[in-house]
């Protein structure tokens, strides 16, 4: 079975790499014979500083869909068309925004040092902080504040792409329209109600929409009535789960 796995919130807190029971819970599943796929909102390069060494060859799907890695390698990246991209760039300007701009591997940072997402971006320097001007492609945009944020987020519904609105960090994310977790899974061959997910935040629901059972951490209203099941976000229950689901649960 392949078993699918958020991140932040999921099975990494705060920021911080995998815990020693985590990684020893993953390495049991691959022990039994499972596989084991991480979709995040995070772009890959972002992804690799919390995974263990051995762990940056699983298949990855990154920026919530938009960046896919296979072996080591990022494989496909999907952006915004250049009038969208010229579009988003400009309600930044007009709303006075601060952002976190991804695009195939550099990046441009506006917001400030303490900001609670600083710390997840970059951290060993795999990449340049640049102007948006300086990049080549947006494959994914975060915008941490504004001036006027709900007529932000009303000019942005318009355009098209997909958005998640992450309120424990009051941050606005932004895909290219179409991408999600799920569409970034079907790259890498997995296939409806063909997996197992665990997952905490809006930009899980597709995923949870297409597996075969699914498992929310902690509470969100949206992602838990679509889940199979519910646990607490404390690690003792999250890898009990784990070792529930590996060992044989029955699945509905």
């Amino acid at each position: 079975m392949k078993f699918i796995f958020d991140l932040d919130g999921t099975i990494c807190f705060s920021g911080k790499p995998l815990s020693e029971r985590i990684v020893q819970a993953l390495d049991e599943l691959i022990e039994k014979g499972h596989e084991v796929i991480f979709a995040s909102a995070r772009p890959i390069r972002d992804l690799l500083p919390v995974l263990p060494a051995h762990m940056h060859y699983y298949p990855m799907v990154g920026g919530n869909g938009a960046f896919i890695a296979k072996g080591g390698k990022v494989i496909s990246t999907i952006h915004f068309d250049p009038q969208t991209a010229e579009n988003i760039l400009n309600l930044i300007q007009e709303f006075d925004a601060t952002y976190l701009i991804d695009s195939p591997w550099d990046y441009a940072y506006s917001g400030s040092d303490d900001h609670p997402i600083r710390r997840n971006v970059d951290p060993e320097q795999r990449a340049k902080n640049v102007s948006p001007s300086e990049l080549d492609e947006l494959v994914k945009v975060v915008i941490l504040s504004s001036r006027n944020g709900e007529q932000l987020l009303d000019q942005l519904h318009r355009l098209p792409v997909v958005i998640y609105r992450h309120g424990q960090e009051d941050i606005i994310d932004i895909s290219p329209k179409g991408i999600n977790k799920w569409t970034g899974l079907q790259q890498l061959g997995v296939e409806m109600q063909q997996f197992i997910a665990f997952g905490n935040d809006a930009n899980d629901i597709e995923m949870f929409r297409h597996s075969a059972h699914s498992v929310c951490v902690g509470e969100h209203t949206e992602l838990g009535e679509l889940a199979t099941e519910k646990v607490s976000n404390e690690e003792e229950q999250i890898v009990r789960k784990m070792r529930e689901l590996m060992s044989g649960l029955q699945i509905a």
